[in-house]
């Protein structure tokens, strides 16, 4: 089985995961800016990795837009992140509705990873939306646990990668 690691990065943990996937599957890994959807078509299984920003898999329109194009490939897509792995409601719900308007096809199966924010490295545009995000929901009556996580992940600061954690992918990825 022919297999690419396809993947777009702002602060490089998602990078790290294609190259520790890739490595692990004796593929290659590729930042999405080279390469088109018809590069895509020689391969049997195509694994895209992107940050999570407001619930947006960064750069996923790739595959959403062709999925049926891609409609006879195995489709694994990880994101990075730093909302804890555990909190389903939020990978299962949030992020799913907003990526994928019509559900996931059954060719797609989706990872979640955390990844990194080193406060230091961030832009001034996403140090601000942190601000705002943490004012916004710190005013609230009543918050969810959700809210308050959301609350206290705008104030971590650090690289969470964890190699080990892309195992299950790997594995799912040799499957025929």
């Amino acid at each position: 089985m022919k297999t690419i690691v396809i993947y777009k990065t702002k602060y490089g943990s998602t990078k790290t995961y294609a190259e520790w996937i890739a490595e692990d599957l004796g593929c290659e890994a590729v930042d999405v800016k080279s390469i088109k959807v018809d590069d895509l078509l020689g391969y049997d299984t195509i694994i895209y990795g992107g940050g999570l920003y407001a619930e947006i898999i960064n750069g996923v329109t790739l595959i959403t837009k062709n999925i049926e194009k891609l409609k006879d490939k195995k489709i694994i897509i990880y994101t990075t992140g730093i909302t804890p792995t555990d909190v389903r409601a939020y990978y299962d719900g949030e992020v799913i509705e907003k990526n994928f308007k019509k559900g996931i096809p059954e060719n797609v199966k989706i990872f979640n990873f955390l990844g990194k924010m080193v406060q230091s490295e961030l832009t001034t545009v996403h140090r601000l939306a942190l601000v705002s995000l943490k004012k916004i929901m710190s005013a609230k009556e009543n918050p969810s646990d959700m809210i308050k996580l959301l609350v206290e992940l705008c104030d971590a600061d650090g690289d969470f990668s964890d190699k080990e954690s892309i195992a299950p992918l790997v594995e799912y990825a040799k499957e025929k």
